[in-house]
């Protein structure tokens, strides 16, 4: 199932061609995207996912089209989405530099999609992660802007050769980290750790994208009481919690049961806890 509207709200057929083969998009990876959840037709953290597309083409110096004809989309997507049957979608937000050779001008669409039974059974059930060197230090992203680090770009071959590298280890997910052993993010999430009543996550000046979900549940747990944390922190820790989470638009809070092979904490009462604080927020 999809549903594509282009930023004038037009909905168009999904499988249609709708791209130029000299789009710098396709040619290079050039452009920047990000992925929303929608709920029973409310699509959460909507204002933070428009600020990082923002941010992310701040980075690529790219234009990027205002932000009403993002939300003229989105409600094209939303208005013509089966809810009776459907009740979640991810809705992705694409936009890329334009044409090869051409004036700047960006081509971008919103495309909801199903949320598939795989990424359900993650939710419940948990997922086993392998860490991975990213091969950068967590200050590369002051010293060499250029890279790119925090931008949420199409460019994302390595992130899933990263996943593919995790299944072929047995996993399903990876925790990236820094030449200097810290934690840094997920292919697709956001690493959250849980010390007694504090969660602690990485910052993004350790070039890192900001993360949406992880800054909804920040949000529910600090007014539960919870004292939470931005700052670096090394994968020893991630054994040593009291719970790991990855968090992302689609597959929410979700736990981690497994880390390189080795079974680390996880607590059903305060995995519940966490969720539920998540979803208050809506």
């Amino acid at each position: 199932m999809r549903v594509l509207a282009l930023l004038d709200g037009t909905i168009v057929d999904p499988q249609a061609p709708l791209f130029r083969a000299d789009d710098l998009g396709v040619t290079r990876g050039d452009g920047i995207f990000e992925t929303i959840l929608v709920a029973d037709r409310q699509p959460r953290e909507i204002g933070p996912h428009l600020d990082r597309l923002e941010r992310s083409a701040g980075l690529m110096q790219m234009e990027l089209p205002e932000r009403a004809a993002w939300e003229r989309a989105v409600q094209a997507v939303i208005d013509n989405w089966p809810w009776d049957t459907d009740p979640e979608m991810a809705l992705k937000l694409v936009c890329t530099r334009g044409i090869d050779g051409g004036d700047g001008t960006p081509h971008g669409f919103a495309m909801g999609m199903q949320v598939g039974e795989d990424t359900r059974r993650k939710r419940r059930d948990g997922v086993a992660a392998v860490t991975l060197e990213r091969g950068y230090a967590p200050d590369l992203k002051e010293r060499a802007p250029w890279l790119l680090l925090s931008a949420k770009t199409l460019s994302y071959a390595v992130n899933m050769a990263a996943m593919r590298e995790a299944e072929a280890r047995g996993a399903e997910e990876v925790i990236f980290t820094a030449t200097d052993g810290s934690v840094l993010e997920g292919p697709t999430s956001t690493v959250v750790i849980a010390q007694g009543k504090t969660l602690l996550t990485t910052p993004p000046s350790s070039g890192i994208l900001q993360g949406t979900t992880q800054g909804a549940l920040f949000r529910a747990a600090e007014r539960a009481g919870w004292r939470t944390e931005v700052s670096k922190f090394p994968a020893s820790s991630l054994f040593e919690a009291d719970g790991v989470w990855m968090c992302s638009s689609v597959r929410l809070v979700t736990q981690v049961h497994t880390i390189d092979g080795t079974t680390v904490k996880t607590d059903p009462d305060l995995h519940t806890e966490l969720t539920d604080l998540y979803e208050s927020n809506y």
